[in-house]
């Protein structure tokens, strides 16, 4: 199939190491906008080019000096479109440019229209579906995979949510407009379902583990032999992820110590307005000389600082699907992660991992405690773990998954027109 992915604001060139990911502005990983969506991307394009289709991903310029194309693996190519200036804009301030998006597409599809579109996010749906219906043009299907949710958002954040106002009304027409919607975890599926889009058209589709690079390589027991035990926390450093709870947590814990990797790079931590919330929060809680902020890692330095870890812990007020989880799991380590969204879906309580309450301190200290306290126990779970992420979360399965779902939505659409 011919596949053009939409990732307005999410370039996977910035889940890639070397030249092809720098550049990239706010894109980042472990930026605020900068995170699982980047690697999804990526990593779903690649494995779909690995698997004979061709994949281009349109995603919106945001530097001077960007190529036009840049080849991202065989068979998948990532096409940067000029929407707005050639600046880094924050994503929740990208929708006026959606209409230029939109019309760039339509001016690339109208000769030669793609097999296939599969929107990821919102507002890439919104450029997806103006291209899509363009008049003149053959009908190309749309596939929506929202990534997260601006209902659920508010919910959670009231006030504190920086979205566009009208961000869940056109979501909702996204929804209904597209001819198949991806959910990644069982839990969306009830979110879409009250936002008026059709069960009918609903697929649930997870996302993916590189298994190569996440793997617990010998991992024999974790290093808590003589030593503090090491908790490890990977995450974008934005309130909803609950870094302040892990923090809270060590002062019941006293054996054990917390990395935090993610935010700025290293050199601009102590300028990050989140991190320097999240060092208060530490010395309230007598706990500062236990926590280490590492800043923003590159890929492939997440693997080794996961094996390392005698728990990876996760715990952030909602989550739509969660990736840290499936990586840590790939690589042996138990999970204590909150009992939200995606992690339902990936975490099995009791056997890969254990799921607490969100923002509750003292539940999440509780359960790694008992984890910590039990080393025959982890050593169970990060066994279990690793079949776990190995049967269900490989790309190639994902991928395969993935276009069933394409190939259905193309049914549709030909018995549409």
């Amino acid at each position: 199939m011919r596949i053009a992915m939409i990732s307005e604001h999410a370039s996977p060139l910035a889940a890639r190491g070397g030249p092809a990911g720098k550049g990239l502005g706010g894109k980042g990983l472990g930026g605020a906008d900068g995170g699982g969506q980047n690697v999804f991307v990526a990593e779903l394009a690649t494995e779909l080019g690995r698997q004979g289709h061709s994949v281009t991903v349109y995603t919106r310029r945001d530097g001077p000096a960007l190529p036009r194309r840049v080849r991202l693996a065989p068979g998948a190519t990532v096409e940067h479109v000029p929407a707005g200036p050639p600046e880094h804009i924050a994503k929740d301030d990208l929708l006026p440019w959606m209409h230029d998006f939109g019309t760039y597409l339509e001016r690339r599809w109208a000769a030669d229209p793609p097999d296939v579109v599969h929107a990821h996010f919102w507002m890439s749906g919104l450029a997806a579906i103006q291209a899509a219906q363009a008049a003149g043009a053959r009908r190309v299907p749309v596939v929506q995979t929202y990534h997260a949710l601006g209902a659920v958002k508010r919910r959670h954040q009231g006030g504190r949510d920086t979205s566009p106002a009208s961000r869940v009304r056109l979501e909702r027409a996204i929804g209904r407009a597209a001819d198949t919607v991806i959910a990644t975890c069982s839990d969306e599926i009830g979110e879409l379902t009250a936002m008026g889009v059709d069960p009918d058209r609903l697929q649930v589709v997870p996302c993916g583990v590189d298994l190569g690079l996440f793997a617990a390589r010998g991992r024999a027991a974790p290093p808590d032999a003589g030593g503090p035990h090491r908790i490890v926390v990977l995450s974008r450093l934005v309130e909803r992820k609950g870094v302040d709870t892990a923090i809270r947590t060590l002062a019941r814990l006293p054996g054990a110590e917390l990395a935090v990797a993610g935010g700025p790079p290293r050199g601009g931590l102590d300028r990050d307005p989140e991190v320097r919330r999240l060092r208060g929060v530490a010395r309230d809680a007598g706990v500062a000389g236990r926590v280490e902020f590492l800043g923003r890692l590159g890929r492939d330095e997440v693997p080794p600082l996961l094996r390392s870890a005698s728990l990876v812990v996760t715990l952030p007020w909602y989550e739509p699907f969660g990736m840290v989880p499936v990586e840590a799991m790939a690589c042996g380590v138990p999970v204590v992660a909150s009992a939200v969204g995606g992690h339902l879906d990936t975490v099995v309580d009791g056997v890969t991992g254990t799921l607490v309450p969100p923002r509750d301190a003292e539940a999440a200290a509780g359960a790694i405690r008992a984890l910590l306290d039990d080393p025959a126990r982890r050593a169970a779970m990060g066994h279990a773990a690793v079949g776990r992420a190995r049967r269900r979360y490989s790309w190639t399965r994902v991928a395969a998954d993935t276009t069933e779902v394409y190939e259905h939505a193309a049914a549709l659409g030909e018995v549409a027109a």
